[in-house]
């Protein structure tokens, strides 16, 4: 007999919520010839933008809790630097409006839209790369910083914070790189970038020089009366790479950069094979950093839509419960693919956009909807368990809130499976479940009433069933 249990009232951890991620300009060495819209909003009309923005937003929507923001190397130029001293900022040195129209439009609406219903959303920025010119290299996406550019480059973090919350954008976090720890992204001179134009914004952070940006872009940010804003170590490709090339324990080991850490990130690919690539969901890195600050919170800031079926699920359940994160938030859920040089190396989305004033909607949304609805800002993680692997629970409690009690089920495997569901600490014995399969989408499946403090289902084959407390 397959036997689960999910226990309501024993907490892992709180939880932030899932979020959603808009890219604009992310790979032209030259705006102004070469403008770019990977989320393709610009090739649609105002309509159908709207109707976008109500499946992710809206009350029958996602109702994602977190967004992340990019910066761009295009929002000062070499000329237009400011006088020393941490506490000047000269917005007038900046254009943070050129090349971010589309992404403050999404944002902006999105935060409308769920204020309306009593929500509201936390964000981050990532700085995708610095400008060309603070490089050693002089070029787009080169290697080094320059040592001179250290304090330039802080408060080009901190002008976009600052112009965000001026025009009400409540900015929570600054990040402070994209995938900067692969090296192997340049020749070992740091000559030239051996990939083309086909990847994306990055430079070279090793664990030295992000455990000294954390403590230099906290100092700058409290200079300048933001010392609400939270700076994270950036984003490494995986949370294997966080923790096994050094970067957690180079902060760990500094002081300086634990009073100035306010949040933990990473990307969260998963790759099992034996390769270069290779990367778990470990908590190794995470549990390192909370043993010196246990109030610290993690979110992975992004993570592949696959081939958008239940093995794209899998992934955020690694993230929950083997990396311990609050939040996960998966790349682009907006995507005008073919603008992507080369083709998107993760081109599984929520809403493709053709180019041509249409989009479609992609089988990747409705699975996302089956976790992103069930786990809200303010829920706390569930303990969960079961004797049959190919069977997998996400479980949220409301925690105060007045959100449902939820759970996940994902049958990952190729056949129907019969499962008793223990259920402790639920507010409620009726529960009404939703499915999506290969199949179906999001689908209302009736209510389910427990019995001797249980719930019996058969889960059919590669789908993701989520049970709320009615």
């Amino acid at each position: 007999m397959i036997k689960a249990k999910v226990n309501f009232s024993k907490k892992l951890r709180d939880w932030d919520g899932f979020g959603v991620n808009y890219v604009e300009t992310c790979q032209t060495e030259d705006y102004a010839r070469n403008p770019q819209d990977y989320g393709g909003f610009s090739t649609l009309s105002e309509e159908k933008r709207q109707e976008i923005l109500d499946h992710i937003f809206g009350e029958e929507g996602l109702k994602p809790g977190v967004v992340k923001m990019f910066l761009d190397p295009f929002h000062q130029q070499q000329d237009k630097q400011n006088q020393e001293g941490l506490n000047f900022i000269d917005q007038r040195l900046y254009d943070h409006e050129t090349t971010t129209k589309w992404m403050r439009y999404f944002v902006e609406q999105g935060l409308e839209k769920s204020r309306k219903k009593g929500r509201d959303l936390e964000i981050i920025t990532t700085l995708y790369g610095p400008p060309a010119w603070m490089t050693k290299q002089g070029f787009m996406r080169g290697r080094d910083l320059d040592p001179k550019f250290k304090q330039e480059l802080a408060k080009y973090m901190v002008s976009w914070v600052q112009y965000l919350r001026e025009n009400e954008v409540p900015v929570r976090y600054i990040s402070l790189h994209n995938e900067g720890e692969d090296f192997t992204r340049w020749p070992e001179d740091g000559s030239e970038s051996y990939l083309d134009d086909g990847h994306d914004y990055n430079m070279y952070w090793n664990e030295e020089l992000v455990a000294e940006f954390l403590t230099l872009t906290k100092e700058v940010l409290d200079a300048n009366q933001l010392a609400d804003i939270g700076v994270t170590p950036g984003e490494t490709t995986n949370w294997y790479r966080f923790q096994e090339w050094g970067y957690a324990e180079t902060i760990a080991d500094d002081q300086k950069a634990i009073e100035s850490l306010g949040l933990i990130t990473s990307h969260g690919f998963i790759v099992l094979n034996s390769n270069r690539w290779f990367a778990d969901g470990r908590s190794t890195g995470v549990d390192m950093l909370r043993e010196k600050n246990p109030d610290l919170h993690a979110w992975t800031t992004s993570i592949s839509w696959k081939n958008m079926d239940i093995d794209f699920l899998k992934e955020f359940r690694f993230n929950i419960y083997c990396t311990k994160v609050n939040a996960i938030i998966p790349w682009a859920c907006v995507q005008w693919s073919s603008k992507w040089v080369g083709g998107d190396p993760n081109p599984g989305t929520a809403f493709r956009v053709d180019g041509n004033g249409d989009y479609t909607i992609e089988q990747g949304y409705f699975y996302y909807k089956q976790l992103c609805r069930a786990g809200q800002p303010g829920m706390a993680v569930s303990s969960v368990r079961c004797n049959d692997t190919e069977l997998q629970f996400i479980g949220f409690s409301s925690n105060g809130t007045d959100n449902s009690d939820a759970f996940i089920i994902l049958n990952v495997s190729e056949e129907d499976k019969k499962v008793t569901v223990e259920l402790s600490g639920a507010i409620s014995e009726v529960f009404e479940g939703y499915r999506t399969s290969d199949n179906e989408r999001y689908s209302f499946i009736g209510e389910f009433e427990m019995a001797d403090g249980a719930i019996e289902y058969t889960v059919p084959a590669r789908s993701a069933t989520t049970f709320y407390s009615k």
